[in-house]
């Protein structure tokens, strides 16, 4: 199955214990992990012929970099292969799901066609993870990690990273929630590794901050150190000095102060130690930007603190604008922003990338910068400079911000392999699994204090040839701190992949815990909101094997039934939604469309309390609702007890109307323009979603049903087998008695 591919000595030794266990492979980047995946893929289908290989990574560029690969030595017809986006409709991933026998996917889409039901996991035998290390907390590959090992009837994971992190407890998370049996992992310096490995140079460059930084450094440590000091006094810090917190100390405290509240503690102190916090970290970001960035980024952030105090009335953005010291320093960076002043790395860097591509007219070298705003600089700085032709590669666009597609971000790595432009300065981003062949030189603007982000960085060079990598470093910063955060980081991580490699013996993964779930057609049927799609509660549906419909629903966010909605708010969003006057239009709607409503208040949070509103007013709300439209409330914890609740209700529902009903309930539409819609959405395969753009393209109903399957198929998400559908019925004898 496998053609013009020789594999090396430790990817056949790995491919071993692959093929008789779940793996995570730690492999360094560009030691051919895909080619891994590669030979336990065609092993797995030689195995079972009539199965399905999954593999998903986290962006499309990733996985049509395995596309690649494949096509390249994979003997199997390249109608076989498919590759599922967001930008593939769900009706098409599902058609594909049906033909296709290798399937990559990122796994947001996939995620939801698996709650969906419209793809079927009991035929795939290998699940491939990239980017391992990303498979921790509600990270979508931990949904379809476990729903695989739930339904394949013969499963198997290959997990792959080049850095898993240093966090022992991080690590065990990802091993556990990709049912890990055993690790395999390789560094530059093991045996079977080292003749594939081309050496890495490192070179660090320090530069020293002018006094105009220092100075505004100094009013920032002022501001903080006063801060730090009221926290401290009231017992929430230990320590008042700021080179012993860090960034992650700080969110991490946050953290902690706002889960103590939602869990009802009302504490004077802890609503002053949480404002405080805010001002703290917006003042640690400044700082950050003009110890490790420069005055155009610290400029531009400030700038933007000052648009905010204006509208955002909030009391850290008071206090910060009124603080002297932070006046001070808005002043004096302002003025460095008029004139021009640069960051001495900025400087430095200039001089590198000018006296390299006069060495070297045919360098490639990336440039790796935390901040986007940032990297846009360094791009003008640099296309200044003779012969560089530099251009940015940044994530999908922010609001308000530059970025780019997915396709742009392909064409622009074709064009940077094809020597387009010599110079790639690439955000976070530019880290992860991009198959870039030959780059000469990686510059870090800063050093980062991640092991997993270090590593990637570094793998970007020294895959064919000789490679080197240049860190700036600003002297007295956090630049340095961070230098020695992310040796220790990575060492640590070397370590506990050791320690729990060994540890594996004692079975970390129990398999007997999943037992296998074949697909069934007798399943509970709940319609979701697609607005719902990410939270707890459809996941834990889908868990407890429920079928779940993501649909656009207008007056509920679950139907259960033909009879019965339901209307889920969190405890802070019941109360906001009284004070905008939200709620009381949504049980009007919620009455008027279902004959049994249910609204559901689901958290832990004192309901009076999360609010500045006086508990009569809520009180009397859910009088009028329980009162006044007889609609039923019920109280739950957290998601899991709501999708409990769901799950009893809809069994009970369907067990006296049915479980194949539509989303009409018994609603009895007023309008008529309800009524027209209401016809309409009876139709096969047309929710109310799609009812209003084919009226609105037909004008009436009578032309609607008059309309060709070709006319039909005019309108945006009508394919032919629902242009056919719809005909079928419209046109089709009753065979009735």
């Amino acid at each position: 199955m496998i053609k013009n591919f020789e594999p090396r000595l430790y990817q056949q030794t790995i491919l071993n214990t692959a093929a008789e266990k779940n793996t995570l492979v730690v492999l360094p980047t560009g030691m051919g992990k895909t080619n891994i995946f590669l030979m336990l893929a065609s092993q797995r289908l030689r195995q079972f012929p009539n199965s399905k290989i999954l593999f998903i990574g986290p962006t499309k560029p990733l996985i049509d970099q395995y596309l690649s690969v494949f096509r390249e030595h994979f003997e199997i017809d390249e109608n076989d292969m498919s590759v599922f986006t967001g930008m593939v409709s769900p009706e098409k991933r599902e058609a594909l799901w049906k033909k296709s026998k290798i399937i990559f996917s990122t796994p947001q889409g996939l995620e939801n066609d698996i709650i969906s039901s419209r793809i079927n996991l009991e035929e795939v035998c290998l699940l491939g993870v990239d980017e391992a290390h990303r498979a921790v907390g509600d990270y979508s590959y931990v949904f379809v990690a476990r729903q695989f090992m739930k339904l394949s009837r013969f499963p198997r994971i290959i997990a792959l990273t080049a850095s898993p992190g240093s966090d022992m407890e991080k690590i065990q998370e990802v091993c556990r929630n990709l049912f890990i049996e055993d690790i395999e992992v390789r560094t530059d310096e093991d045996p079977d590794v080292k003749p594939y490995v081309q050496e890495i140079e490192t070179e660090w460059i320090k530069v020293e901050l002018p006094k105009v930084f220092t100075d505004i450094q100094r009013l920032f440590l002022l501001f903080l150190r006063e801060r730090f000091e009221k926290l401290k006094k009231w017992g929430v810090l230990k320590r008042a000095d700021v080179r012993f917190v860090s960034k992650s100390d700080l969110l991490q405290l946050q953290g902690q102060l706002r889960s103590r509240i939602s869990q009802g503690e009302k504490d004077f102190v802890m609503w002053n130690a949480i404002s405080v916090l805010a001002e703290v970290m917006k003042i640690y970001h400044a700082l950050e930007l003009l110890e490790t960035q420069g005055i155009q980024s610290l400029h531009k952030y400030m700038e933007k603190l000052v648009s905010d105090s204006k509208t955002a009335k909030t009391k850290a953005i008071s206090s910060i604008m009124a603080d002297e010291n932070f006046k001070t320093a808005l002043i004096k960076t302002r003025i460095l922003s008029e004139e021009g002043v640069e960051h001495p790395k900025l400087i430095k860097l200039q001089d590198l990338m000018d006296g390299e591509l006069q060495k070297n007219p045919s360098i490639k070298i990336i440039i790796f910068n935390q901040y986007r705003d940032n990297a846009l600089d360094i791009i003008q700085k640099l296309n200044k400079i003779s012969n560089v032709r530099a251009n940015i590669f940044v994530g999908q666009q922010k609001k308000g911000g530059t970025g780019l597609s997915q396709k742009e971000q392909k064409k622009m790595l074709d064009d940077f392999r094809e020597g387009l432009f010599n110079v790639l300065v690439a955000t976070s981003i530019g880290e992860e699994g991009l198959d870039i062949p030959k780059v000469d030189l990686v510059v870090f603007f800063e050093p980062i204090p991640s092991a997993i982000r270090s590593i990637q960085r570094r793998g970007r060079t020294g895959r064919q040839d000789k490679g080197r990598v240049i860190i700036l470093m600003a002297q007295g910063t956090r630049d340095e701190s961070y230098r020695w955060v992310a040796h220790h980081k990575e060492k640590k991580m070397y370590r506990n992949l050791a320690n729990l490699r060994k540890s594996l013996g004692l079975a970390l993964v129990k398999r007997q815990e999943l037992p296998i779930v074949k697909y069934t057609e007798d399943k509970i049927k709940i319609f979701a909101d697609y607005r719902e799609k990410g939270s707890g509660v459809i996941k834990e549906l889908a868990e407890n094997n429920m079928q779940v419909h993501l649909e656009k629903l207008e007056y509920a966010d679950y139907v259960l039934s033909s009879r019965s909605g339901v209307e889920i708010k969190t405890v802070p969003d019941f109360v906001d939604s009284i004070i905008d006057g939200r709620l009381l239009h949504q049980i009007k709607d919620l009455k008027r469309s279902f004959e049994r409503p249910v609204v559901v208040i689901e958290g832990s949070e004192d309901i009076y309390s999360v609010r500045n509103v006086h508990h009569n007013s809520i009180l009397g709300m859910m009088a009028t609702i329980a009162v006044s439209y007889g609609i039923p409330i019920i109280q739950t914890r957290n998601f899991k007890e709501t999708a409990a609740l769901l799950q009893m209700i809809a069994r009970r529902e369907q067990e006296e109307t049915g479980k194949d009903f539509n989303l009409h309930a018994d609603r009895k539409p007023s309008t008529l323009k309800e009524q027209q819609e209401y016809l309409i959405s009876s139709l096969p395969g047309i929710n109310s979603g799609l009812a209003k753009p084919l009226l609105k393209h037909f004008k009436s109903v009578k032309n609607l049903i008059n309309a060709s399957e070709k006319e039909l198929q005019e309108v945006e998400k009508i394919g032919p087998q629902k242009a056919k559908q719809i005909k079928d019925v419209v046109e089709g004898e009753w065979k009735g008695s």
